[in-house]
């Protein structure tokens, strides 16, 4: 060990008879790399071949002092210099190789949707005779929708005040109810052929008053009320616009006229053939309090106002469209 000069140390570690004091793999590298590195240049032997001009197109290779870096057979595995350069190479490689994979999945997407259009989307003679089929099953319009238009273009205005006149229980059981012609209507509902000459559906279990003093025949159930007004007012006296007619002249709408609170939404006129109509939906207090929703419709036919209006607790609202849309839908004159 005393001729080894600088490696002295080492030497001496691992020649100790006890393992525990040798030096580890660790510190031997670190006393090795140390030696290495601070060994002094070889002085040029006397046969000294002088090498050959440089290249100015090459780069200058880097070499280190110290540690003897070998270029490693392929598929060896490296150590921990070699992994950083070559993950550095692969990061140089990602940006392509990251395009052709887009450039891949973008041909997919293609093919895929070709494919799709190919064997899933309708041709176009089938598109043809399937619009065709829709638009013959549309054609068909049945009376009830047609109706159900009228309806909607009728215009409510506040309750009325007349005095109802007290009808004996065969008043109540003059309106013979028909399930077999006319409109089909809801489930809970039946068509009924009133005495005082028009058709219209009325809920089930409601009960008929007569016609009193105003020409108005009403169904009632609980806080709901149906009053139907054939033919009173004509257009010679009240003019031939149902929307100024509601507004201005329709007795059972005097309510939301002379009421301190009230509001009117969802007003407009509609024609069909030879019937002009409006309709609306209003809101307005009672004298006892109570917030009611009414939704109004008055039909001008053949010279004369057609009045059908449901009201209803302003609190069930769709209850009372409900059964709006079931009578303007349904309303006919049959006498």
């Amino acid at each position: 060990a005393e001729e080894c000069g600088p490696l002295r140390p080492v030497v001496e570690s691992l020649l100790r008879q006890d393992p525990t004091e040798r030096l580890d793999f660790e510190e031997l590298r670190g006393w090795l790399r140390s030696l290495v590195r601070s060994a002094p240049e070889p002085d040029a032997g006397a046969h000294v071949i002088a090498a050959p001009p440089a290249d100015a197109s090459r780069l200058p290779v880097v070499r280190r002092r110290g540690e003897l870096v070998r270029r490693r057979r392929a598929g060896l595995p490296a150590t921990s210099t070699h992994g950083r350069h070559k993950r550095a190479r692969e990061q140089a490689r990602s940006p392509r190789s990251l395009g052709r994979t887009l450039l891949v999945l973008i041909l997919l997407l293609l093919a895929a949707a070709v494919a799709y259009a190919v064997f899933f989307m309708p041709k176009a003679g089938e598109k043809g005779a399937a619009g065709s089929d829709r638009t013959g099953s549309a054609g068909q319009v049945s009376p009830a929708p047609e109706q159900s238009d009228q309806g909607a273009s009728s215009q409510p205005r506040p309750d009325q005040t007349s005095p109802k006149s007290e009808d004996s229980p065969s008043d109540s059981a003059s309106a013979t109810e028909s399930r077999t012609t006319g409109p089909a209507v809801a489930d809970g509902f039946t068509l009924r052929n009133d005495p005082e000459g028009f058709r219209i559906a009325v809920a089930k279990g409601w009960s008929r008053a007569g016609k009193n003093d105003w020409n108005q025949v009403v169904y009632s159930h609980g806080a709901f009320q149906l009053i139907v007004v054939k033919g009173r007012d004509g257009a010679v006296t009240y003019g031939s616009d149902p929307m100024a007619y509601q507004r201005d002249t329709e007795h059972e709408l005097q309510p939301y006229r002379s009421s301190s609170w009230a509001t009117a939404t969802g007003l407009r006129t509609v024609t069909v053939g030879t019937r002009t109509m409006a309709e609306g939906q209003f809101t307005w207090t009672d004298d006892s309090g109570n917030d009611l929703y009414v939704r109004n419709l008055a039909m001008l036919i053949n010279g004369r106002y057609h009045i059908v209006q449901v009201r209803g607790p302003e609190s069930q609202r769709d209850e009372v469209t409900k059964l709006y849309e079931q009578a303007s839908a349904t309303y006919q004159v049959t006498g």
